[in-house]
């Protein structure tokens, strides 16, 4: 009898048989190696040198920031007015054509605002944006 029951049915030990799950898990690893180093690395080229290339990066957007008491910044450097105006200037030359976000305190004089709006409009620079904040 002792015999029967060692080539008899077996009795199956209690778990969870976890060798498909492995087996997927090491497929879907594989897998996701593969796809990972599957992408070439840029190749290193010495590009030659044009004179009459064209740009094709954006233009940088100057900011310019009042704070509540009313002093005036142009990219986080503060500025007086007449010197935010030759700043402008110069940078109108090199790119006519340049973004240029006004940030006003909300505590600032309005005619602090409409001084620094007033200068862009001499300067004639067309994409001027106002930044807001959003409504609590």
């Amino acid at each position: 009898m002792a015999t029967a029951a060692k080539f008899g049915i077996k009795k199956r030990s209690g778990g969870i048989n976890i060798t498909p799950f492995v087996d997927v898990l090491l497929v879907v690893l594989v897998i996701f190696i593969l796809t990972s180093n599957a992408s070439i690395p840029g190749i290193k080229v010495d590009l030659p040198k044009a004179s009459s290339a064209v740009a094709l990066e954006k233009p940088k957007t100057k900011a310019i920031t009042i704070d509540g008491g009313g002093q005036v910044f142009l990219d986080a450097y503060p500025v007086s007015l007449p010197e935010l105006e030759e700043r402008l200037r110069t940078q109108k030359a090199l790119t006519p054509d340049f973004p240029v976000i006004v940030r006003g305190d909300a505590g600032v004089q309005y005619a602090k605002v409409v001084a620094v709006l007033d200068l862009l409009r001499r300067i004639e620079l067309n994409q001027i944006g106002l930044v807001t904040g959003k409504p609590s």
